[in-house]
């Protein structure tokens, strides 16, 4: 089974382009799979609710709540590192990345999940 770690800025895909990124991933995904979240996500998201207003903090909310919702996994990091470097380590072990963050792209191992066009999920 892959784990698929979505990444902050993915989770907030829904509520920016309305666009169900679960059913996305399922049609993508022609394999067994387990959706995860690394437990610093969370914290971002929580961040981003506690600290920002209007849109940003609606989608954070929603984001939070798809998780739960959904039972996407997860994960708990114990090293005190970006969130990015964490991503690329679980990229190196096999894991696939869901991201929109381009610096983030050049880093990861192929292959991983990006949003194309505003409108559909791909697998590069």
């Amino acid at each position: 089974m892959i784990k698929i770690i979505l990444d902050t800025n993915f989770v907030l895909i829904p509520f920016q382009f309305h666009i169900d990124i679960f059913s996305e991933i399922q049609r993508i995904a022609d394999f067994k799979y387990q959706l995860c979240v690394l437990d610093k996500t969370i914290d971002e998201l929580k961040k981003i609710i506690k600290e920002q207003k209007g849109k940003h903090k609606a989608a954070a909310k929603l984001a939070l709540q798809l998780i739960k919702k959904k039972k996407v996994k997860t994960l708990k990091t114990t090293e005190d590192k970006y969130v990015d470097d964490l991503l690329v380590e679980q990229s190196k072990k096999g894991a696939l990345i869901a991201t929109q963050d381009i610096g983030l792209k050049k880093r990861l191992k192929k292959p991983y999940i990006i949003l194309r066009q505003k409108k559909y999920l791909t697998l590069t």
